[in-house]
Protein backbone atom coordinates (compact mmCIF):
# COMPACT_ATOMS: atom_id res chain seq x y z
CA UNK A 1 0.00 0.00 0.00
CA UNK A 2 1.01 3.84 -0.63
CA UNK A 3 -1.12 5.51 1.20
CA UNK A 4 1.19 8.42 1.53
CA UNK A 5 0.74 8.98 -2.50
CA UNK A 6 -1.45 10.61 -4.73
CA UNK A 7 -1.97 11.94 -8.05
CA UNK A 8 0.10 15.31 -6.93
CA UNK A 9 3.02 13.40 -5.50
CA UNK A 10 5.98 13.48 -7.42
CA UNK A 11 7.13 10.59 -8.92
CA UNK A 12 10.45 9.21 -11.03
CA UNK A 13 10.01 8.54 -14.59
CA UNK A 14 12.58 7.15 -16.35
CA UNK A 15 14.89 9.88 -16.83
CA UNK A 16 12.72 12.15 -15.44
CA UNK A 17 11.11 13.77 -12.35
CA UNK A 18 7.24 14.16 -13.02
CA UNK A 19 5.37 16.63 -10.84
CA UNK A 20 2.07 14.54 -10.43
CA UNK A 21 0.96 11.49 -11.61
CA UNK A 22 -1.70 12.49 -14.51
CA UNK A 23 -0.65 11.56 -18.09
CA UNK A 24 -3.00 12.71 -20.77
CA UNK A 25 -3.29 9.56 -22.45
CA UNK A 26 -2.72 9.40 -26.58
CA UNK A 27 -6.00 10.26 -27.56
CA UNK A 28 -6.57 10.41 -31.92
CA UNK A 29 -8.17 13.44 -32.65
CA UNK A 30 -7.79 13.66 -36.81
CA UNK A 31 -7.12 16.86 -37.28
CA UNK A 32 -3.40 17.26 -38.29
CA UNK A 33 -3.32 19.30 -41.83
CA UNK A 34 -1.94 17.83 -45.39
CA UNK A 35 0.69 15.53 -45.75
CA UNK A 36 -0.32 14.57 -42.47
CA UNK A 37 1.62 17.51 -41.16
CA UNK A 38 0.80 18.43 -37.01
CA UNK A 39 -0.08 22.60 -37.41
CA UNK A 40 -0.48 25.75 -35.02
CA UNK A 41 -4.17 24.34 -34.17
CA UNK A 42 -2.45 21.49 -32.52
CA UNK A 43 0.40 23.16 -30.59
CA UNK A 44 -2.29 24.93 -29.16
CA UNK A 45 -4.60 21.88 -28.38
CA UNK A 46 -1.30 20.28 -26.09
CA UNK A 47 0.07 23.77 -25.12
CA UNK A 48 -3.22 23.79 -23.11
CA UNK A 49 -2.46 20.46 -21.55
CA UNK A 50 0.97 21.10 -20.42
CA UNK A 51 0.24 21.13 -16.82
CA UNK A 52 -0.01 17.21 -17.04
CA UNK A 53 2.65 15.25 -15.49
CA UNK A 54 3.55 13.53 -18.46
CA UNK A 55 1.50 14.26 -22.40
CA UNK A 56 1.75 10.91 -24.53
CA UNK A 57 0.71 12.47 -28.04
CA UNK A 58 -2.09 10.81 -30.61
CA UNK A 59 -0.89 7.86 -32.15
CA UNK A 60 1.19 8.85 -34.72
CA UNK A 61 2.17 6.48 -37.78
CA UNK A 62 6.15 5.56 -38.62
CA UNK A 63 5.69 5.01 -42.32
CA UNK A 64 2.73 6.27 -45.27
CA UNK A 65 1.93 2.24 -44.81
CA UNK A 66 1.48 2.41 -40.97
CA UNK A 67 -1.58 4.78 -41.56
CA UNK A 68 -5.06 3.60 -41.42
CA UNK A 69 -7.12 6.81 -40.49
CA UNK A 70 -7.98 10.27 -42.15
CA UNK A 71 -5.62 13.27 -40.93
CA UNK A 72 -3.24 11.48 -38.45
CA UNK A 73 -0.20 12.75 -37.71
CA UNK A 74 3.18 11.24 -39.30
CA UNK A 75 6.71 10.86 -38.42
CA UNK A 76 8.40 9.80 -41.08
CA UNK A 77 8.85 13.17 -43.23
CA UNK A 78 10.68 16.14 -42.90
CA UNK A 79 7.36 18.47 -42.54
CA UNK A 80 6.01 16.26 -39.89
CA UNK A 81 9.01 16.72 -38.21
CA UNK A 82 8.80 19.89 -38.26
CA UNK A 83 5.37 20.62 -37.42
CA UNK A 84 5.74 18.72 -34.20
CA UNK A 85 8.43 21.08 -33.10
CA UNK A 86 5.76 23.59 -32.68
CA UNK A 87 4.21 21.27 -30.67
CA UNK A 88 7.26 20.26 -28.25
CA UNK A 89 8.17 23.66 -28.19
CA UNK A 90 4.59 24.44 -26.76
CA UNK A 91 4.42 21.89 -24.01
CA UNK A 92 7.99 22.78 -23.09
CA UNK A 93 7.56 27.02 -23.14
CA UNK A 94 4.53 26.09 -20.50
CA UNK A 95 7.09 23.58 -18.30
CA UNK A 96 5.45 20.04 -19.75
CA UNK A 97 6.80 16.48 -20.67
CA UNK A 98 5.66 15.15 -24.04
CA UNK A 99 6.39 11.59 -25.30
CA UNK A 100 5.71 10.55 -28.97
CA UNK A 101 3.36 7.18 -29.32
CA UNK A 102 5.10 5.43 -32.60
CA UNK A 103 1.94 3.61 -34.40
CA UNK A 104 2.30 1.09 -37.43
CA UNK A 105 -1.62 0.28 -37.91
CA UNK A 106 -1.07 -3.31 -40.00
CA UNK A 107 -4.64 -4.58 -41.12
CA UNK A 108 -6.85 -1.67 -39.98
CA UNK A 109 -6.15 0.14 -43.03
CA UNK A 110 -7.25 0.27 -46.11
CA UNK A 111 -6.06 0.87 -49.80
CA UNK A 112 -6.39 4.55 -49.94
CA UNK A 113 -4.19 5.03 -47.50
CA UNK A 114 -1.72 2.67 -48.53
CA UNK A 115 0.82 3.91 -51.49
CA UNK A 116 0.28 2.72 -55.16
CA UNK A 117 -3.67 1.63 -53.56
CA UNK A 118 -1.61 -1.50 -52.21
CA UNK A 119 -3.42 -3.60 -49.85
CA UNK A 120 -2.54 -3.08 -46.04
CA UNK A 121 0.15 -5.69 -44.13
CA UNK A 122 -0.38 -7.47 -41.45
CA UNK A 123 0.91 -10.65 -39.93
CA UNK A 124 -1.58 -13.11 -41.14
CA UNK A 125 -3.73 -12.50 -43.91
CA UNK A 126 -7.30 -12.12 -42.19
CA UNK A 127 -9.18 -9.03 -41.87
CA UNK A 128 -10.58 -7.37 -39.26
CA UNK A 129 -14.51 -7.05 -38.55
CA UNK A 130 -15.93 -3.78 -39.30
CA UNK A 131 -15.25 -0.78 -41.01
CA UNK A 132 -12.37 0.94 -42.18
CA UNK A 133 -13.15 4.96 -41.84
CA UNK A 134 -11.88 6.15 -44.73
CA UNK A 135 -11.96 9.75 -46.58
CA UNK A 136 -15.13 9.15 -48.13
CA UNK A 137 -16.65 7.57 -45.15
CA UNK A 138 -16.98 3.36 -43.62
CA UNK A 139 -15.77 0.93 -45.63
CA UNK A 140 -15.18 -2.67 -45.20
CA UNK A 141 -12.31 -3.54 -44.60
CA UNK A 142 -10.13 -5.50 -46.91
CA UNK A 143 -8.03 -8.55 -46.52
CA UNK A 144 -4.34 -7.71 -45.71
CA UNK A 145 -1.26 -9.13 -47.07
CA UNK A 146 0.76 -11.40 -44.90
CA UNK A 147 4.73 -9.69 -44.48
CA UNK A 148 6.88 -11.90 -45.52
CA UNK A 149 9.94 -12.70 -43.64
CA UNK A 150 12.53 -10.78 -45.42
CA UNK A 151 10.13 -7.84 -44.93
CA UNK A 152 10.23 -7.90 -40.92
CA UNK A 153 13.33 -6.10 -40.63
CA UNK A 154 12.23 -2.90 -42.69
CA UNK A 155 8.99 -3.16 -40.40
CA UNK A 156 11.51 -2.65 -37.42
CA UNK A 157 13.62 0.29 -39.54
CA UNK A 158 10.36 2.31 -40.09
CA UNK A 159 9.95 2.26 -36.09
CA UNK A 160 13.71 3.45 -35.71
CA UNK A 161 13.20 5.84 -38.36
CA UNK A 162 10.19 7.17 -36.41
CA UNK A 163 12.02 6.77 -33.39
CA UNK A 164 15.22 9.31 -34.72
CA UNK A 165 12.71 11.40 -35.64
CA UNK A 166 10.77 12.28 -32.53
CA UNK A 167 14.36 12.52 -31.25
CA UNK A 168 14.85 15.29 -34.05
CA UNK A 169 11.58 16.57 -33.53
CA UNK A 170 12.23 17.93 -29.76
CA UNK A 171 10.23 15.09 -27.78
CA UNK A 172 10.86 13.70 -24.24
CA UNK A 173 11.17 10.16 -25.20
CA UNK A 174 8.96 7.64 -27.00
CA UNK A 175 5.87 5.56 -26.48
CA UNK A 176 5.49 2.43 -28.65
CA UNK A 177 2.51 1.13 -29.27
CA UNK A 178 1.46 -2.24 -28.42
CA UNK A 179 -1.94 -1.96 -27.96
CA UNK A 180 -5.71 -1.80 -29.33
CA UNK A 181 -5.56 -3.98 -32.47
CA UNK A 182 -2.65 -2.45 -34.28
CA UNK A 183 0.35 -4.15 -35.92
CA UNK A 184 2.43 -4.65 -32.92
CA UNK A 185 -0.72 -6.31 -30.99
CA UNK A 186 -1.68 -8.59 -34.23
CA UNK A 187 1.61 -10.32 -33.75
CA UNK A 188 0.73 -11.24 -30.41
CA UNK A 189 -2.51 -12.62 -30.60
CA UNK A 190 -2.82 -16.05 -32.24
CA UNK A 191 -6.55 -14.96 -33.69
CA UNK A 192 -4.72 -12.48 -36.02
CA UNK A 193 -0.88 -14.16 -36.27
CA UNK A 194 -0.92 -17.89 -37.99
CA UNK A 195 2.52 -17.31 -39.35
CA UNK A 196 4.94 -20.60 -39.17
CA UNK A 197 8.20 -18.47 -39.45
CA UNK A 198 10.61 -17.39 -36.62
CA UNK A 199 7.74 -14.71 -35.83
CA UNK A 200 4.61 -17.06 -35.31
CA UNK A 201 3.68 -20.06 -33.41
CA UNK A 202 4.99 -19.87 -29.68
CA UNK A 203 4.51 -17.27 -27.59
CA UNK A 204 7.72 -16.11 -27.55
CA UNK A 205 7.76 -15.97 -31.65
CA UNK A 206 4.50 -14.06 -31.77
CA UNK A 207 6.41 -11.66 -28.95
CA UNK A 208 9.54 -11.45 -31.25
CA UNK A 209 8.58 -8.52 -33.15
CA UNK A 210 7.58 -6.18 -30.16
CA UNK A 211 10.80 -7.06 -28.65
CA UNK A 212 12.85 -6.40 -31.56
CA UNK A 213 11.24 -2.96 -31.96
CA UNK A 214 11.59 -1.99 -28.60
CA UNK A 215 15.14 -3.00 -28.56
CA UNK A 216 15.64 -0.63 -31.73
CA UNK A 217 13.61 2.14 -30.37
CA UNK A 218 15.80 1.81 -26.85
CA UNK A 219 19.54 2.01 -29.26
CA UNK A 220 17.71 5.58 -30.26
CA UNK A 221 16.51 6.92 -26.83
CA UNK A 222 18.12 4.88 -23.77
CA UNK A 223 15.81 2.88 -21.89
CA UNK A 224 14.89 5.44 -19.90
CA UNK A 225 12.99 7.53 -22.48
CA UNK A 226 10.83 4.90 -23.97
CA UNK A 227 7.73 3.01 -23.10
CA UNK A 228 5.20 0.78 -24.17
CA UNK A 229 1.49 0.30 -24.18
CA UNK A 230 -0.58 -2.88 -23.84
CA UNK A 231 -4.32 -3.77 -24.10
CA UNK A 232 -3.65 -7.35 -22.55
CA UNK A 233 -7.80 -7.92 -22.30
CA UNK A 234 -8.73 -5.89 -25.16
CA UNK A 235 -10.86 -6.97 -28.09
CA UNK A 236 -10.83 -4.28 -30.01
CA UNK A 237 -10.25 -4.64 -33.88
CA UNK A 238 -11.50 -8.46 -33.40
CA UNK A 239 -8.21 -9.16 -31.06
CA UNK A 240 -8.49 -13.11 -29.05
CA UNK A 241 -6.20 -15.57 -28.21
CA UNK A 242 -6.20 -19.26 -27.11
CA UNK A 243 -4.44 -18.27 -23.66
CA UNK A 244 -4.09 -14.36 -23.08
CA UNK A 245 -2.63 -14.72 -19.24
CA UNK A 246 0.36 -16.97 -20.57
CA UNK A 247 0.80 -14.96 -23.52
CA UNK A 248 0.90 -11.15 -21.60
CA UNK A 249 2.53 -12.69 -18.59
CA UNK A 250 5.22 -13.68 -20.81
CA UNK A 251 5.56 -10.09 -22.72
CA UNK A 252 5.54 -8.15 -19.64
CA UNK A 253 8.28 -10.33 -18.33
CA UNK A 254 10.56 -9.61 -21.40
CA UNK A 255 9.47 -6.11 -21.03
CA UNK A 256 10.98 -5.84 -17.50
CA UNK A 257 14.41 -6.76 -18.59
CA UNK A 258 14.49 -3.68 -20.62
CA UNK A 259 13.64 -1.39 -17.71
CA UNK A 260 11.67 0.83 -19.61
CA UNK A 261 10.90 4.66 -18.57
CA UNK A 262 7.02 2.62 -17.63
CA UNK A 263 4.87 0.15 -19.14
CA UNK A 264 1.17 1.22 -19.70
CA UNK A 265 -1.98 -0.93 -19.48
CA UNK A 266 -5.08 -0.12 -20.73
CA UNK A 267 -7.39 -1.85 -18.67
CA UNK A 268 -10.36 -4.35 -19.40
CA UNK A 269 -13.25 -2.34 -18.96
CA UNK A 270 -11.94 -0.27 -21.90
CA UNK A 271 -13.12 -1.19 -25.74
CA UNK A 272 -11.36 0.93 -28.35
CA UNK A 273 -12.67 4.63 -26.61
CA UNK A 274 -15.54 3.22 -25.21
CA UNK A 275 -15.92 2.11 -21.13
CA UNK A 276 -17.65 -0.86 -20.77
CA UNK A 277 -18.75 -2.92 -17.02
CA UNK A 278 -16.09 -5.74 -17.77
CA UNK A 279 -13.85 -5.59 -14.42
CA UNK A 280 -12.10 -9.13 -15.03
CA UNK A 281 -8.75 -9.22 -16.97
CA UNK A 282 -5.79 -8.67 -16.43
CA UNK A 283 -5.11 -4.89 -15.93
CA UNK A 284 -2.03 -3.21 -13.68
CA UNK A 285 -2.73 -4.57 -10.39
CA UNK A 286 -2.34 -7.97 -12.30
CA UNK A 287 1.27 -7.23 -13.60
CA UNK A 288 2.56 -5.50 -10.42
CA UNK A 289 2.94 -8.75 -8.91
CA UNK A 290 5.88 -9.15 -11.55
CA UNK A 291 6.88 -6.76 -13.28
CA UNK A 292 9.41 -4.07 -11.17
CA UNK A 293 9.22 -1.05 -13.19
CA UNK A 294 6.55 2.23 -13.04
CA UNK A 295 3.02 1.47 -14.12
CA UNK A 296 0.75 3.24 -16.22
CA UNK A 297 -2.85 2.53 -16.36
CA UNK A 298 -5.19 3.82 -18.25
CA UNK A 299 -9.09 3.18 -17.85
CA UNK A 300 -12.23 5.36 -17.72
CA UNK A 301 -10.57 6.81 -14.22
CA UNK A 302 -12.10 9.74 -12.25
CA UNK A 303 -10.33 11.45 -9.42
CA UNK A 304 -11.22 9.59 -6.35
CA UNK A 305 -10.63 6.24 -8.73
CA UNK A 306 -7.44 6.99 -9.37
CA UNK A 307 -6.04 8.26 -5.86
CA UNK A 308 -7.64 4.28 -5.26
CA UNK A 309 -5.42 2.71 -7.76
CA UNK A 310 -1.94 4.69 -7.03
CA UNK A 311 -2.79 4.21 -2.60
CA UNK A 312 -3.54 0.32 -3.47
CA UNK A 313 -0.40 0.72 -4.91
CA UNK A 314 -1.50 -1.12 -8.46
CA UNK A 315 -0.15 1.42 -10.44
CA UNK A 316 2.37 4.36 -10.11
CA UNK A 317 0.41 6.78 -12.45
CA UNK A 318 -3.16 6.94 -14.40
CA UNK A 319 -3.78 8.67 -17.47
CA UNK A 320 -6.64 10.24 -18.39
CA UNK A 321 -8.23 10.40 -21.73
CA UNK A 322 -11.27 12.33 -22.32
CA UNK A 323 -11.07 13.99 -19.28
CA UNK A 324 -8.49 15.91 -20.75
CA UNK A 325 -9.98 16.43 -23.65
CA UNK A 326 -12.87 18.72 -21.92
CA UNK A 327 -10.67 20.18 -19.14
CA UNK A 328 -7.21 20.88 -19.86
CA UNK A 329 -6.59 22.61 -16.94
CA UNK A 330 -7.37 19.03 -15.31
CA UNK A 331 -4.77 18.92 -12.72
CA UNK A 332 -5.60 22.12 -10.82
CA UNK A 333 -10.03 20.92 -11.18
CA UNK A 334 -8.68 17.75 -9.52
CA UNK A 335 -6.64 19.86 -6.78
CA UNK A 336 -9.26 21.91 -5.89
CA UNK A 337 -11.83 19.85 -6.35
CA UNK A 338 -13.66 21.72 -8.41
CA UNK A 339 -16.50 20.48 -11.32
CA UNK A 340 -15.61 19.69 -14.95
CA UNK A 341 -16.53 20.30 -18.34
CA UNK A 342 -18.57 17.76 -19.81
CA UNK A 343 -16.71 16.11 -23.24
CA UNK A 344 -18.79 16.58 -26.43
CA UNK A 345 -17.75 13.20 -28.10
CA UNK A 346 -19.41 14.42 -31.60
CA UNK A 347 -16.51 16.32 -31.52
CA UNK A 348 -13.63 13.84 -30.94
CA UNK A 349 -12.39 12.75 -34.27
CA UNK A 350 -12.06 15.82 -37.00
CA UNK A 351 -13.11 19.37 -37.50
CA UNK A 352 -11.69 22.18 -36.29
CA UNK A 353 -10.98 24.25 -33.01
CA UNK A 354 -14.78 23.27 -31.58
CA UNK A 355 -14.16 20.41 -29.24
CA UNK A 356 -10.84 20.88 -29.41
CA UNK A 357 -8.81 24.28 -28.30
CA UNK A 358 -12.43 25.98 -27.23
CA UNK A 359 -12.92 23.82 -23.59
CA UNK A 360 -12.98 26.38 -21.31
CA UNK A 361 -10.14 26.97 -18.37
CA UNK A 362 -11.35 27.23 -14.70
CA UNK A 363 -11.65 30.85 -13.83
CA UNK A 364 -13.44 30.84 -10.71
CA UNK A 365 -13.77 27.78 -8.28
CA UNK A 366 -16.59 25.70 -8.54
CA UNK A 367 -16.98 23.24 -6.02
CA UNK A 368 -18.65 19.85 -7.36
Amino acid sequence: MNQNKDLFTPVRVGAYELPNRMVMAPLTRCRAGEGNVPQKINSIYYGQRATAGLIITEATQISPQGQGYPHTPGIHSQEQVEGWKLITKAVHDRGGKIFLQLWHVGRVSHPCFQPNGELPVAPSAIAPEGMASTFTGEQPFVTPRALKTEEIPEIIEQYRNGAKNALAAGFDGVEIHGANGYLLDQFLHDGSNKRTDAYGGSIENRARLLMEVTQAVVEVWGNDRVGVRLSPSGTFMSMHDSNLEALFNYVVSQLDRFNLAYLHIVEPRIKGDITIEKEDGLGASHFRNFYKGTLITAGGYKKNTGEKVIKNGHADLVAYGRLFIANPDLPKRFALNSTLNQYDRSTFYGGTAEGYIDYPFLTRVRRS
